[in-house]
């Protein structure tokens, strides 16, 4: 976050003649959109694979100056799509200072800001803040109050001799102190129903009730949610009156296709190894076999995120065989998925009666992303002299204690090695350890295909005819 520029007003007399005219937070939303999408800027930095389904609608439901709940299962990017919000609003927002709400200079709402404002007019000092701090995100838990939400009264503004009455023993909740900004509610099905019934009040009138007080406060906040479906339709978790108060339903997914899942995965793993895009594309199709396979509960999903740690998984097992073999630069190859249905079998949820046959059904699934990338890749292009090569008693041996340049020296010079490089992304001149990935895709693709038998025992994978 910058500094505050110095040039911006400090007082309210300043603010007024600089021509800083209150703004509620929906139409600011709305201009910067509209200015974002004439200027042919991405309103949504970040966001993949939503560009031709989600954004438009949810763009739509911004420029009509709805509040929004997004629906969708686990790891869809509901709360990533939520935070980009925070980019539409101004870089800096006048309020006053010292106040316990982010209130307008112009237009105080609480009695104390209202009291400063008439005593001091002109003179009344301005502070500016960050549209980072104008977005508000609650995890919506069971144990959430409406003090939480809402507020109560402060029993430390009543022991210095206020009484219950005065509405300045009020502590104000999240949704208060997020007035002129975002407030962001993840999991909303899990608020207690009475705590949600504090919400309507919020959404509809635009103001809060605190035990029984007078104290109305026009709020200005954007309210937007997000939910699992199954929560949302079947169970009936959120109340029907705070149903209708959302102006906008819109439903999230996974990716559509291969190459937006390898895009998300791209963004936002932590790779600490080299894992080449053939790689990426098995573990996007493998978690898309997973999203379609019957032995999976597709009821909870299975999360973006399991993609992102898979291909972080990969990248760990290629880092550890660089330590072993010291091969440098480390990078990833066929041979370090073997991790993946391991370490991440607890990351999905199976049906009942599958238990016991997790890894196998992970295992196989895997190896069918295997064989449809290297179908793919390697399409039109005749491996046999490679499986000729193999039966002439060239056996190749691959594992976490071989490096790349071992897994090439086993095989003689084939022109079709070449091709096999070039249809992996990777030219001739690159590193043992990139042309050794693309051969071992070769290799394990002729296995699956029944053309080359394979032994394996705990360190050590052997191809032969």
């Amino acid at each position: 976050m910058n500094s505050v520029p110095a040039h911006l007003p400090r007082t309210a007399g300043e603010l007024r003649a600089a021509g800083y005219a209150p703004r509620g937070v929906k139409t600011e939303i709305h201009d910067n959109l509209l200015a974002a999408l004439r200027d042919g800027k991405d309103p949504w930095p970040g966001i993949v694979g939503f560009s031709r389904t989600v954004l438009p609608q949810f763009e739509r439901a911004l420029l009509a100056g709805h509040d929004v709940v997004l629906l969708g299962e686990r790891g869809q990017g509901k709360t990533r799509l939520l935070r980009t919000l925070a980019g539409l609003l101004d870089e800096w927002t006048p309020v006053i200072e010292g106040a316990e709400l982010a209130e307008h200079p112009l237009d105080p709402i609480t009695p104390v800001s209202r009291r400063r404002a008439a005593e001091l007019g002109d003179d009344l000092p301005v502070a500016w803040l960050h549209r980072g701090e104008r977005y508000t995100e609650k995890l919506a838990t069971p144990d959430t109050s409406v003090g939480d939400l809402i507020g109560d009264v402060d029993p430390v503004k009543v022991a210095e001799g206020r009484s219950l009455g005065d509405p300045e023993t009020i502590h104000f909740g999240l949704v208060p102190r997020a007035h002129r900004g975002i407030v962001a509610i993840n999991e909303l099905p899990d608020l207690a129903e009475r705590i949600q019934v504090a919400l309507l009040n919020v959404m509809e009138e635009r103001d809060i009730q605190v035990r029984g007080y007078t104290l109305r406060l026009p709020l200005d906040v954007l309210l937007v949610a997000t939910a699992n479906p199954e929560d949302y339709t079947n169970r009936g978790r959120i109340i029907t009156p705070l149903k209708d108060r959302f102006g906008a339903e819109i439903r999230t997914h996974y990716p559509l296709d291969v190459a937006a899942e390898v895009g998300v995965v791209r963004q936002e793993a932590r790779l600490v190894a080299e894992v080449g895009e053939p790689l990426l594309e098995v573990l996007a199709r493998f978690v898309r076999n997973l999203r379609s396979a019957n032995v999976i509960d597709q009821r909870s999903g299975v999360s973006a995120r399991f993609a992102v740690a898979a291909a972080e998984t990969v990248a760990a097992a290629a880092l550890r065989r660089s330590a072993l073999t010291g091969e440098e630069p480390p990078v990833a190859r066929p041979v370090d998925l073997d991790a993946v249905p391991a370490v991440l079998r607890g990351k999905v949820e199976f049906e009942p009666g599958e238990e016991g046959r997790e890894t196998e059904h992970l295992v196989h699934l895997l190896r069918r992303a295997i064989a449809e990338t290297a179908r793919d890749r390697f399409a039109g292009l005749d491996l046999r002299p490679l499986v000729t090569a193999v039966a002439d008693g060239h056996l190749v041996a691959t594992g976490e204690r071989v490096p790349g340049k071992e897994v090439l020296a086993a095989l003689p010079e084939l022109p079709v090695l070449h091709e096999v490089a070039q249809r992996a992304g990777v030219s001739a001149d690159e590193s043992p350890g990139r042309i050794a990935a693309a051969v071992e895709l070769a290799l394990e693709s002729l296995y699956l295909a029944r053309q080359l038998a394979k032994d394996s025992d705990d360190n050590t994978t052997v191809y032969g005819p």
